[in-house]
């Protein structure tokens, strides 16, 4: 590897240092809060750093956390195009709202058609086993042949402790999942089905002239922005919750699991919340594009290509220490004309405090043609000649 010092103009090294080498006293952060639940883990929506956590890895029953794969799955089709949410869907006996007598239901009838949209917000709003099972077999055809699109999709967003035998979180056998994994499917909705996710702050929902409320105690707490997402509860898994509020520029994500209440898993979470965002903050030193510096080409029209990123440096640290944040970039070879624009020529350290934090490819941020015959001729004697001297 080449260390920008050997062959970065000294002019441009400057621009490297984000602030001075002076450095603050660093802000005391205590030991993350004890959380009275099996299992909890707190992350930052942007980045997925984790923030605090205790045995987030633990296999446990998801009871109706469940839905938020089910949620997942019908936001992806829709926006896909391959749901409508005018769409009819025909309610089976499987998905008849008697089957389930001591659980959360929508209430619906066999043989009406109830529209995509309906069915959602029945799962989203009211935790609907029912609707689950409404929309599982007009998807999969058969809601086995559903979980397994469940557990596809879990594989595809690294879910490797989580398995799913059905849509609405019943305890089951084998039915499993862990802090960590909810962590992930949350950010996945919140990222890649915003549509789908702009459900979850709904408070009420209708149907069928019963009105029922989000059991998300969260969305009613001014304290704090909370707009989603799921609770769950089972005798076997306890009492649950995942939830994601922002502050400033910052969404978290917290997740509690086997909580002793209801009453329990929403303070339990708002506690770690509140812990995030009061020692901890979402920073972007850089945005995509930023140059850097510009380096040297040989053999090219021109003699220098601008350096830089093609993403923005989005960085979860301390609250308070986006002052002492230095970055440093080295090459990993001289650069030679022909370059293409965005070609990864290195890389772009950011440390905080002298440790390391992140890394980004540095990339070229404009094209350089290859010179013609004279210019590369020269440029060969000039090579040779720093080379001696280098």
């Amino acid at each position: 590897m080449i260390k920008f010092s050997r062959y970065i103009k000294q002019a441009s090294v400057a621009t490297l240092l984000l602030v001075s080498t002076n450095s603050i006293a660093a802000q005391i952060i205590p030991n993350q809060p004890s959380v009275a639940a099996k299992s909890f883990i707190l992350v930052d929506q942007v980045t997925g750093k984790i923030l605090a956590a205790d045995n987030e890895h633990a296999l446990l029953a998801p009871a109706s956390l469940t839905k938020l794969m089910t949620s997942f799955i019908i936001g992806r089709e829709l926006k896909s195009g391959n749901l409508k949410s005018e769409d009819l869907v025909t309610v089976s006996e499987n998905a008849w709202a008697k089957n389930f007598p001591d659980s959360s239901k929508m209430f619906i009838e066999v043989g009406k058609e109830i529209s995509i949209s309906d069915l959602n917000r029945g799962i989203v709003i009211q935790s609907g086993n029912d609707a689950c099972v409404a929309m599982a077999e007009h998807i999969a055809g058969t809601e086995d042949g559903f979980a397994d699109i469940m557990n596809s999709v879990a594989t595809e967003l690294g879910m490797t402790n989580s398995f799913f035998e059905n849509s609405h979180g019943l305890d089951s056998t084998q039915h499993k999942t862990s802090a960590y994994d909810m962590s992930l499917l949350a950010r996945a909705i919140i990222t890649q089905t915003p549509d789908e996710y702009a459900l979850y702050k709904e408070k009420f929902f209708t149907y069928n002239n019963i009105k029922q409320a989000n059991r998300n105690s969260l969305l009613w707490d001014k304290s704090m922005n909370v707009d989603g997402m799921k609770t769950g509860h089972t005798s076997k898994a306890g009492y649950s919750l995942v939830s994601s509020a922002t502050k400033d520029n910052m969404r978290l994500i917290s997740v509690v699991m086997g909580a002793n209440s209801s009453r329990a898993r929403a303070s339990e979470s708002k506690k770690i919340l509140n812990y995030g965002f009061r020692f901890f903050e979402t920073v972007t030193p850089y945005e995509a594009g930023h140059v850097f510096a510009s380096q040297r080409v040989w053999f090219g029209e021109t003699d220098e290509v601008q350096l830089g990123i093609t993403e923005s440096t989005q960085l979860t640290i301390r609250r308070g220490q986006s002052k002492n944040l230095n970055v440093s970039f080295e090459l990993s070879t001289e650069l030679e004309a022909p370059i293409a624009k965005g070609q990864t020529v290195g890389k772009v350290f950011v440390q905080l405090d002298g440790k390391e934090i992140a890394t980004y490819p540095l990339v070229t941020l404009n094209e350089i043609k290859q010179g013609g015959w004279f210019k590369r001729t020269m440029d060969y004697f000039k090579q040779t000649i720093n080379g001696w001297f280098n």
